[in-house]
């Protein structure tokens, strides 16, 4: 099953995109996709509504991010060893946790660079939306908290990010610096999250062509992981980490966004997202 928000900023509606690819009101049904409609439950008697006997919506409707009401945007850092060999880093012992700031935000909607800003750069993720919450989740179970799963940009200013002091958190956070969607997709539509193709092209060109049975740290292990240090709440987000490709990696010289640039990713199955990159007004 695929779930959407639609409409304006602000004024989203619930909707669901049907085996047809139609998308369907959901507003008569639920009030959101929030937390509420998330655990496993809930989810089965959306899933048990013919989607026939929904209004229908134009396809071309803005899309805002596909749950709202999380409280966390929580992100793992260099979680391909591809991704840590291009920065110059050793591949973690450890998952590497930290916070985004930005609101989730719709995947086409358009980004603003900072101010001055002169390395924004771009990274592809799985987005793992929490169903059912929790502390110390056994990994043999984690994936039965797991409402379903999205399309991650985790955009990001390498010079605050890594010249500025403190955290990676003020090279995470500027306003838009989260595109999620265009859909949660439930975990039994997507199967195994190891198994997905991960894909970015700027104005045209790859720039990241990878793959989640790279990652360091699988799905259930994070989720496990991260609930030893936070209470994970339905509606929340982890990114679980991006594959090289990355403005920052590219050699000799990095590349990085522009106003006027085009990007364009997705996740094999959870739908892709296009963005326009613009200068701070």
């Amino acid at each position: 099953m695929k779930l959407a928000r639609v409409g304006e900023i602000g004024t989203e509606k619930p909707a669901l995109v049907d085996g047809e690819g139609i998308l369907r009101d959901l507003s008569g049904v639920v009030a959101d996709i929030d937390p509420a409609v998330l655990s496993d439950a809930e989810l089965a008697k959306l899933r048990a509504i013919d989607p026939a006997g929904l209004p229908a919506l134009p396809d071309d409707v803005r899309y805002g991010a596909p749950v709202t009401g999380g409280h966390k945007f929580i992100c793992i850092g260099l979680n391909y060893s591809d991704h840590a060999a291009e920065t110059g880093a050793k591949p973690p012992k450890e998952p590497i946790i930290f916070m985004k700031g930005a609101r989730p935000t719709g995947p086409n909607d358009p980004v603003s660079i900072p101010r001055g800003s002169v390395k924004t750069d771009w990274e592809c993720e799985l987005g793992v939306v929490i169903g059912t919450g929790g502390l110390y989740i056994p990994e043999e179970s984690a994936l039965d908290h797991v409402a379903g799963y999205c399309v991650v940009n985790d955009v990001s200013e390498r010079d605050y990010q890594a010249n500025r002091g403190g955290t990676w958190t003020k090279g995470k956070s500027f306003p838009g610096f989260g595109p999620v969607g265009p859909w949660l997709v439930t975990r039994d539509e997507v199967g195994d999250p190891g198994d997905l193709k991960v894909w970015t092209d700027l104005n045209g060109k790859r720039m990241q062509d990878g793959t989640t049975s790279n990652l360091i740290f699988a799905v259930p292990h994070l989720i496990h992981y991260v609930s030893q240090f936070y209470r994970l709440e339905p509606g929340d987000i982890i990114a679980t980490g991006t594959p090289a490709g990355v403005g920052l990696g590219i050699k000799p010289e990095p590349v990085f966004l522009k106003p006027g640039d085009v990007l364009e990713l997705g996740v094999e199955g959870l739908g892709s997202q296009r963005q326009e990159y613009r200068a701070f007004d």
